[in-house]
């Protein structure tokens, strides 16, 4: 739990502590990423307003590091902007709760991204190619022509959840419970947001992801 207001902290501490979860704590972004090396948590809870270090910079610190970029995120804003959410999720956060949020709630956000970290191993682990794509879930790795290509752990889940049913229209809500799966306040924008990335690291394929307009994406039909 990195949290820098004290009140805050300890009663979240608490109430997890309840729920049966064991809890470490840091005050800054600095102290959070000392303790991450050191006790390689299950899971982060990550204020975004810390002082000197932000939450957003121990989140682009931790999905660089490569013993620590499998470790779930769950970004915690006090503004509930879509700002603050869009920059969370589009650096490899795997859920947000938005300040003043109820313990109760953040306990649930808690069990549900740790159950599906548990259950991460996809039910379909074909290698998915077409157009020069490789998706490769067992490896977790893209690639574009045969070069590699580094997608955050939310932007593959998109591809491969929009790759592996190919002309299938999924709209914004169909495609956070694909990702995420639960029907979380992901904002439509936030989506919008990862598809532009995952468009962009795509290069020449980025026509594949398809926009259906006034509805959502789909994934090209292979010719």
């Amino acid at each position: 739990m990195v949290e820098d207001e004290a009140d805050i902290r300890e009663l979240a501490c608490f109430h997890l502590r309840k729920e049966g979860f064991s809890v470490l704590t840091a005050e800054s972004g600095e102290e959070a990423l000392q303790v991450a090396k050191r006790a390689r948590p299950d899971l982060i809870v990550l204020d975004i307003m810390l002082p000197a270090m932000s939450g957003l910079d121990v989140c682009r610190a931790i999905r660089q590091d490569s013993f620590l970029s499998h470790i779930p995120i769950i970004m915690a804003t006090a503004r509930g902007e879509d700002a603050d959410i869009v920059a969370g999720l589009e650096l490899g956060a795997d859920d947000y709760v938005a300040k003043p949020f109820s313990m109760s709630v953040l306990a649930a956000r808690v069990r549900a991204v740790l159950r599906r970290r548990e259950q991460s191993a996809p039910d379909d682990n074909t290698v998915i190619c077409v157009h020069g794509l490789v998706i490769d879930p067992i490896r977790h790795q893209v690639t574009v022509r045969g070069e590699p290509v580094a997608m955050t752990p939310l932007e593959f889940r998109m591809l491969h959840a929009l790759a592996a049913r190919p002309g299938t229209v999924f709209t914004r809500e169909q495609i956070v419970e694909a990702v995420r799966g639960g029907p979380y306040a992901v904002t439509d924008r936030a989506v919008d947001v990862q598809i532009v990335g995952i468009r962009r690291k795509l290069g020449k394929l980025a026509h594949l992801v398809e926009t259906v307009w006034g509805v959502g994406y789909r994934f090209r039909e292979a010719d």
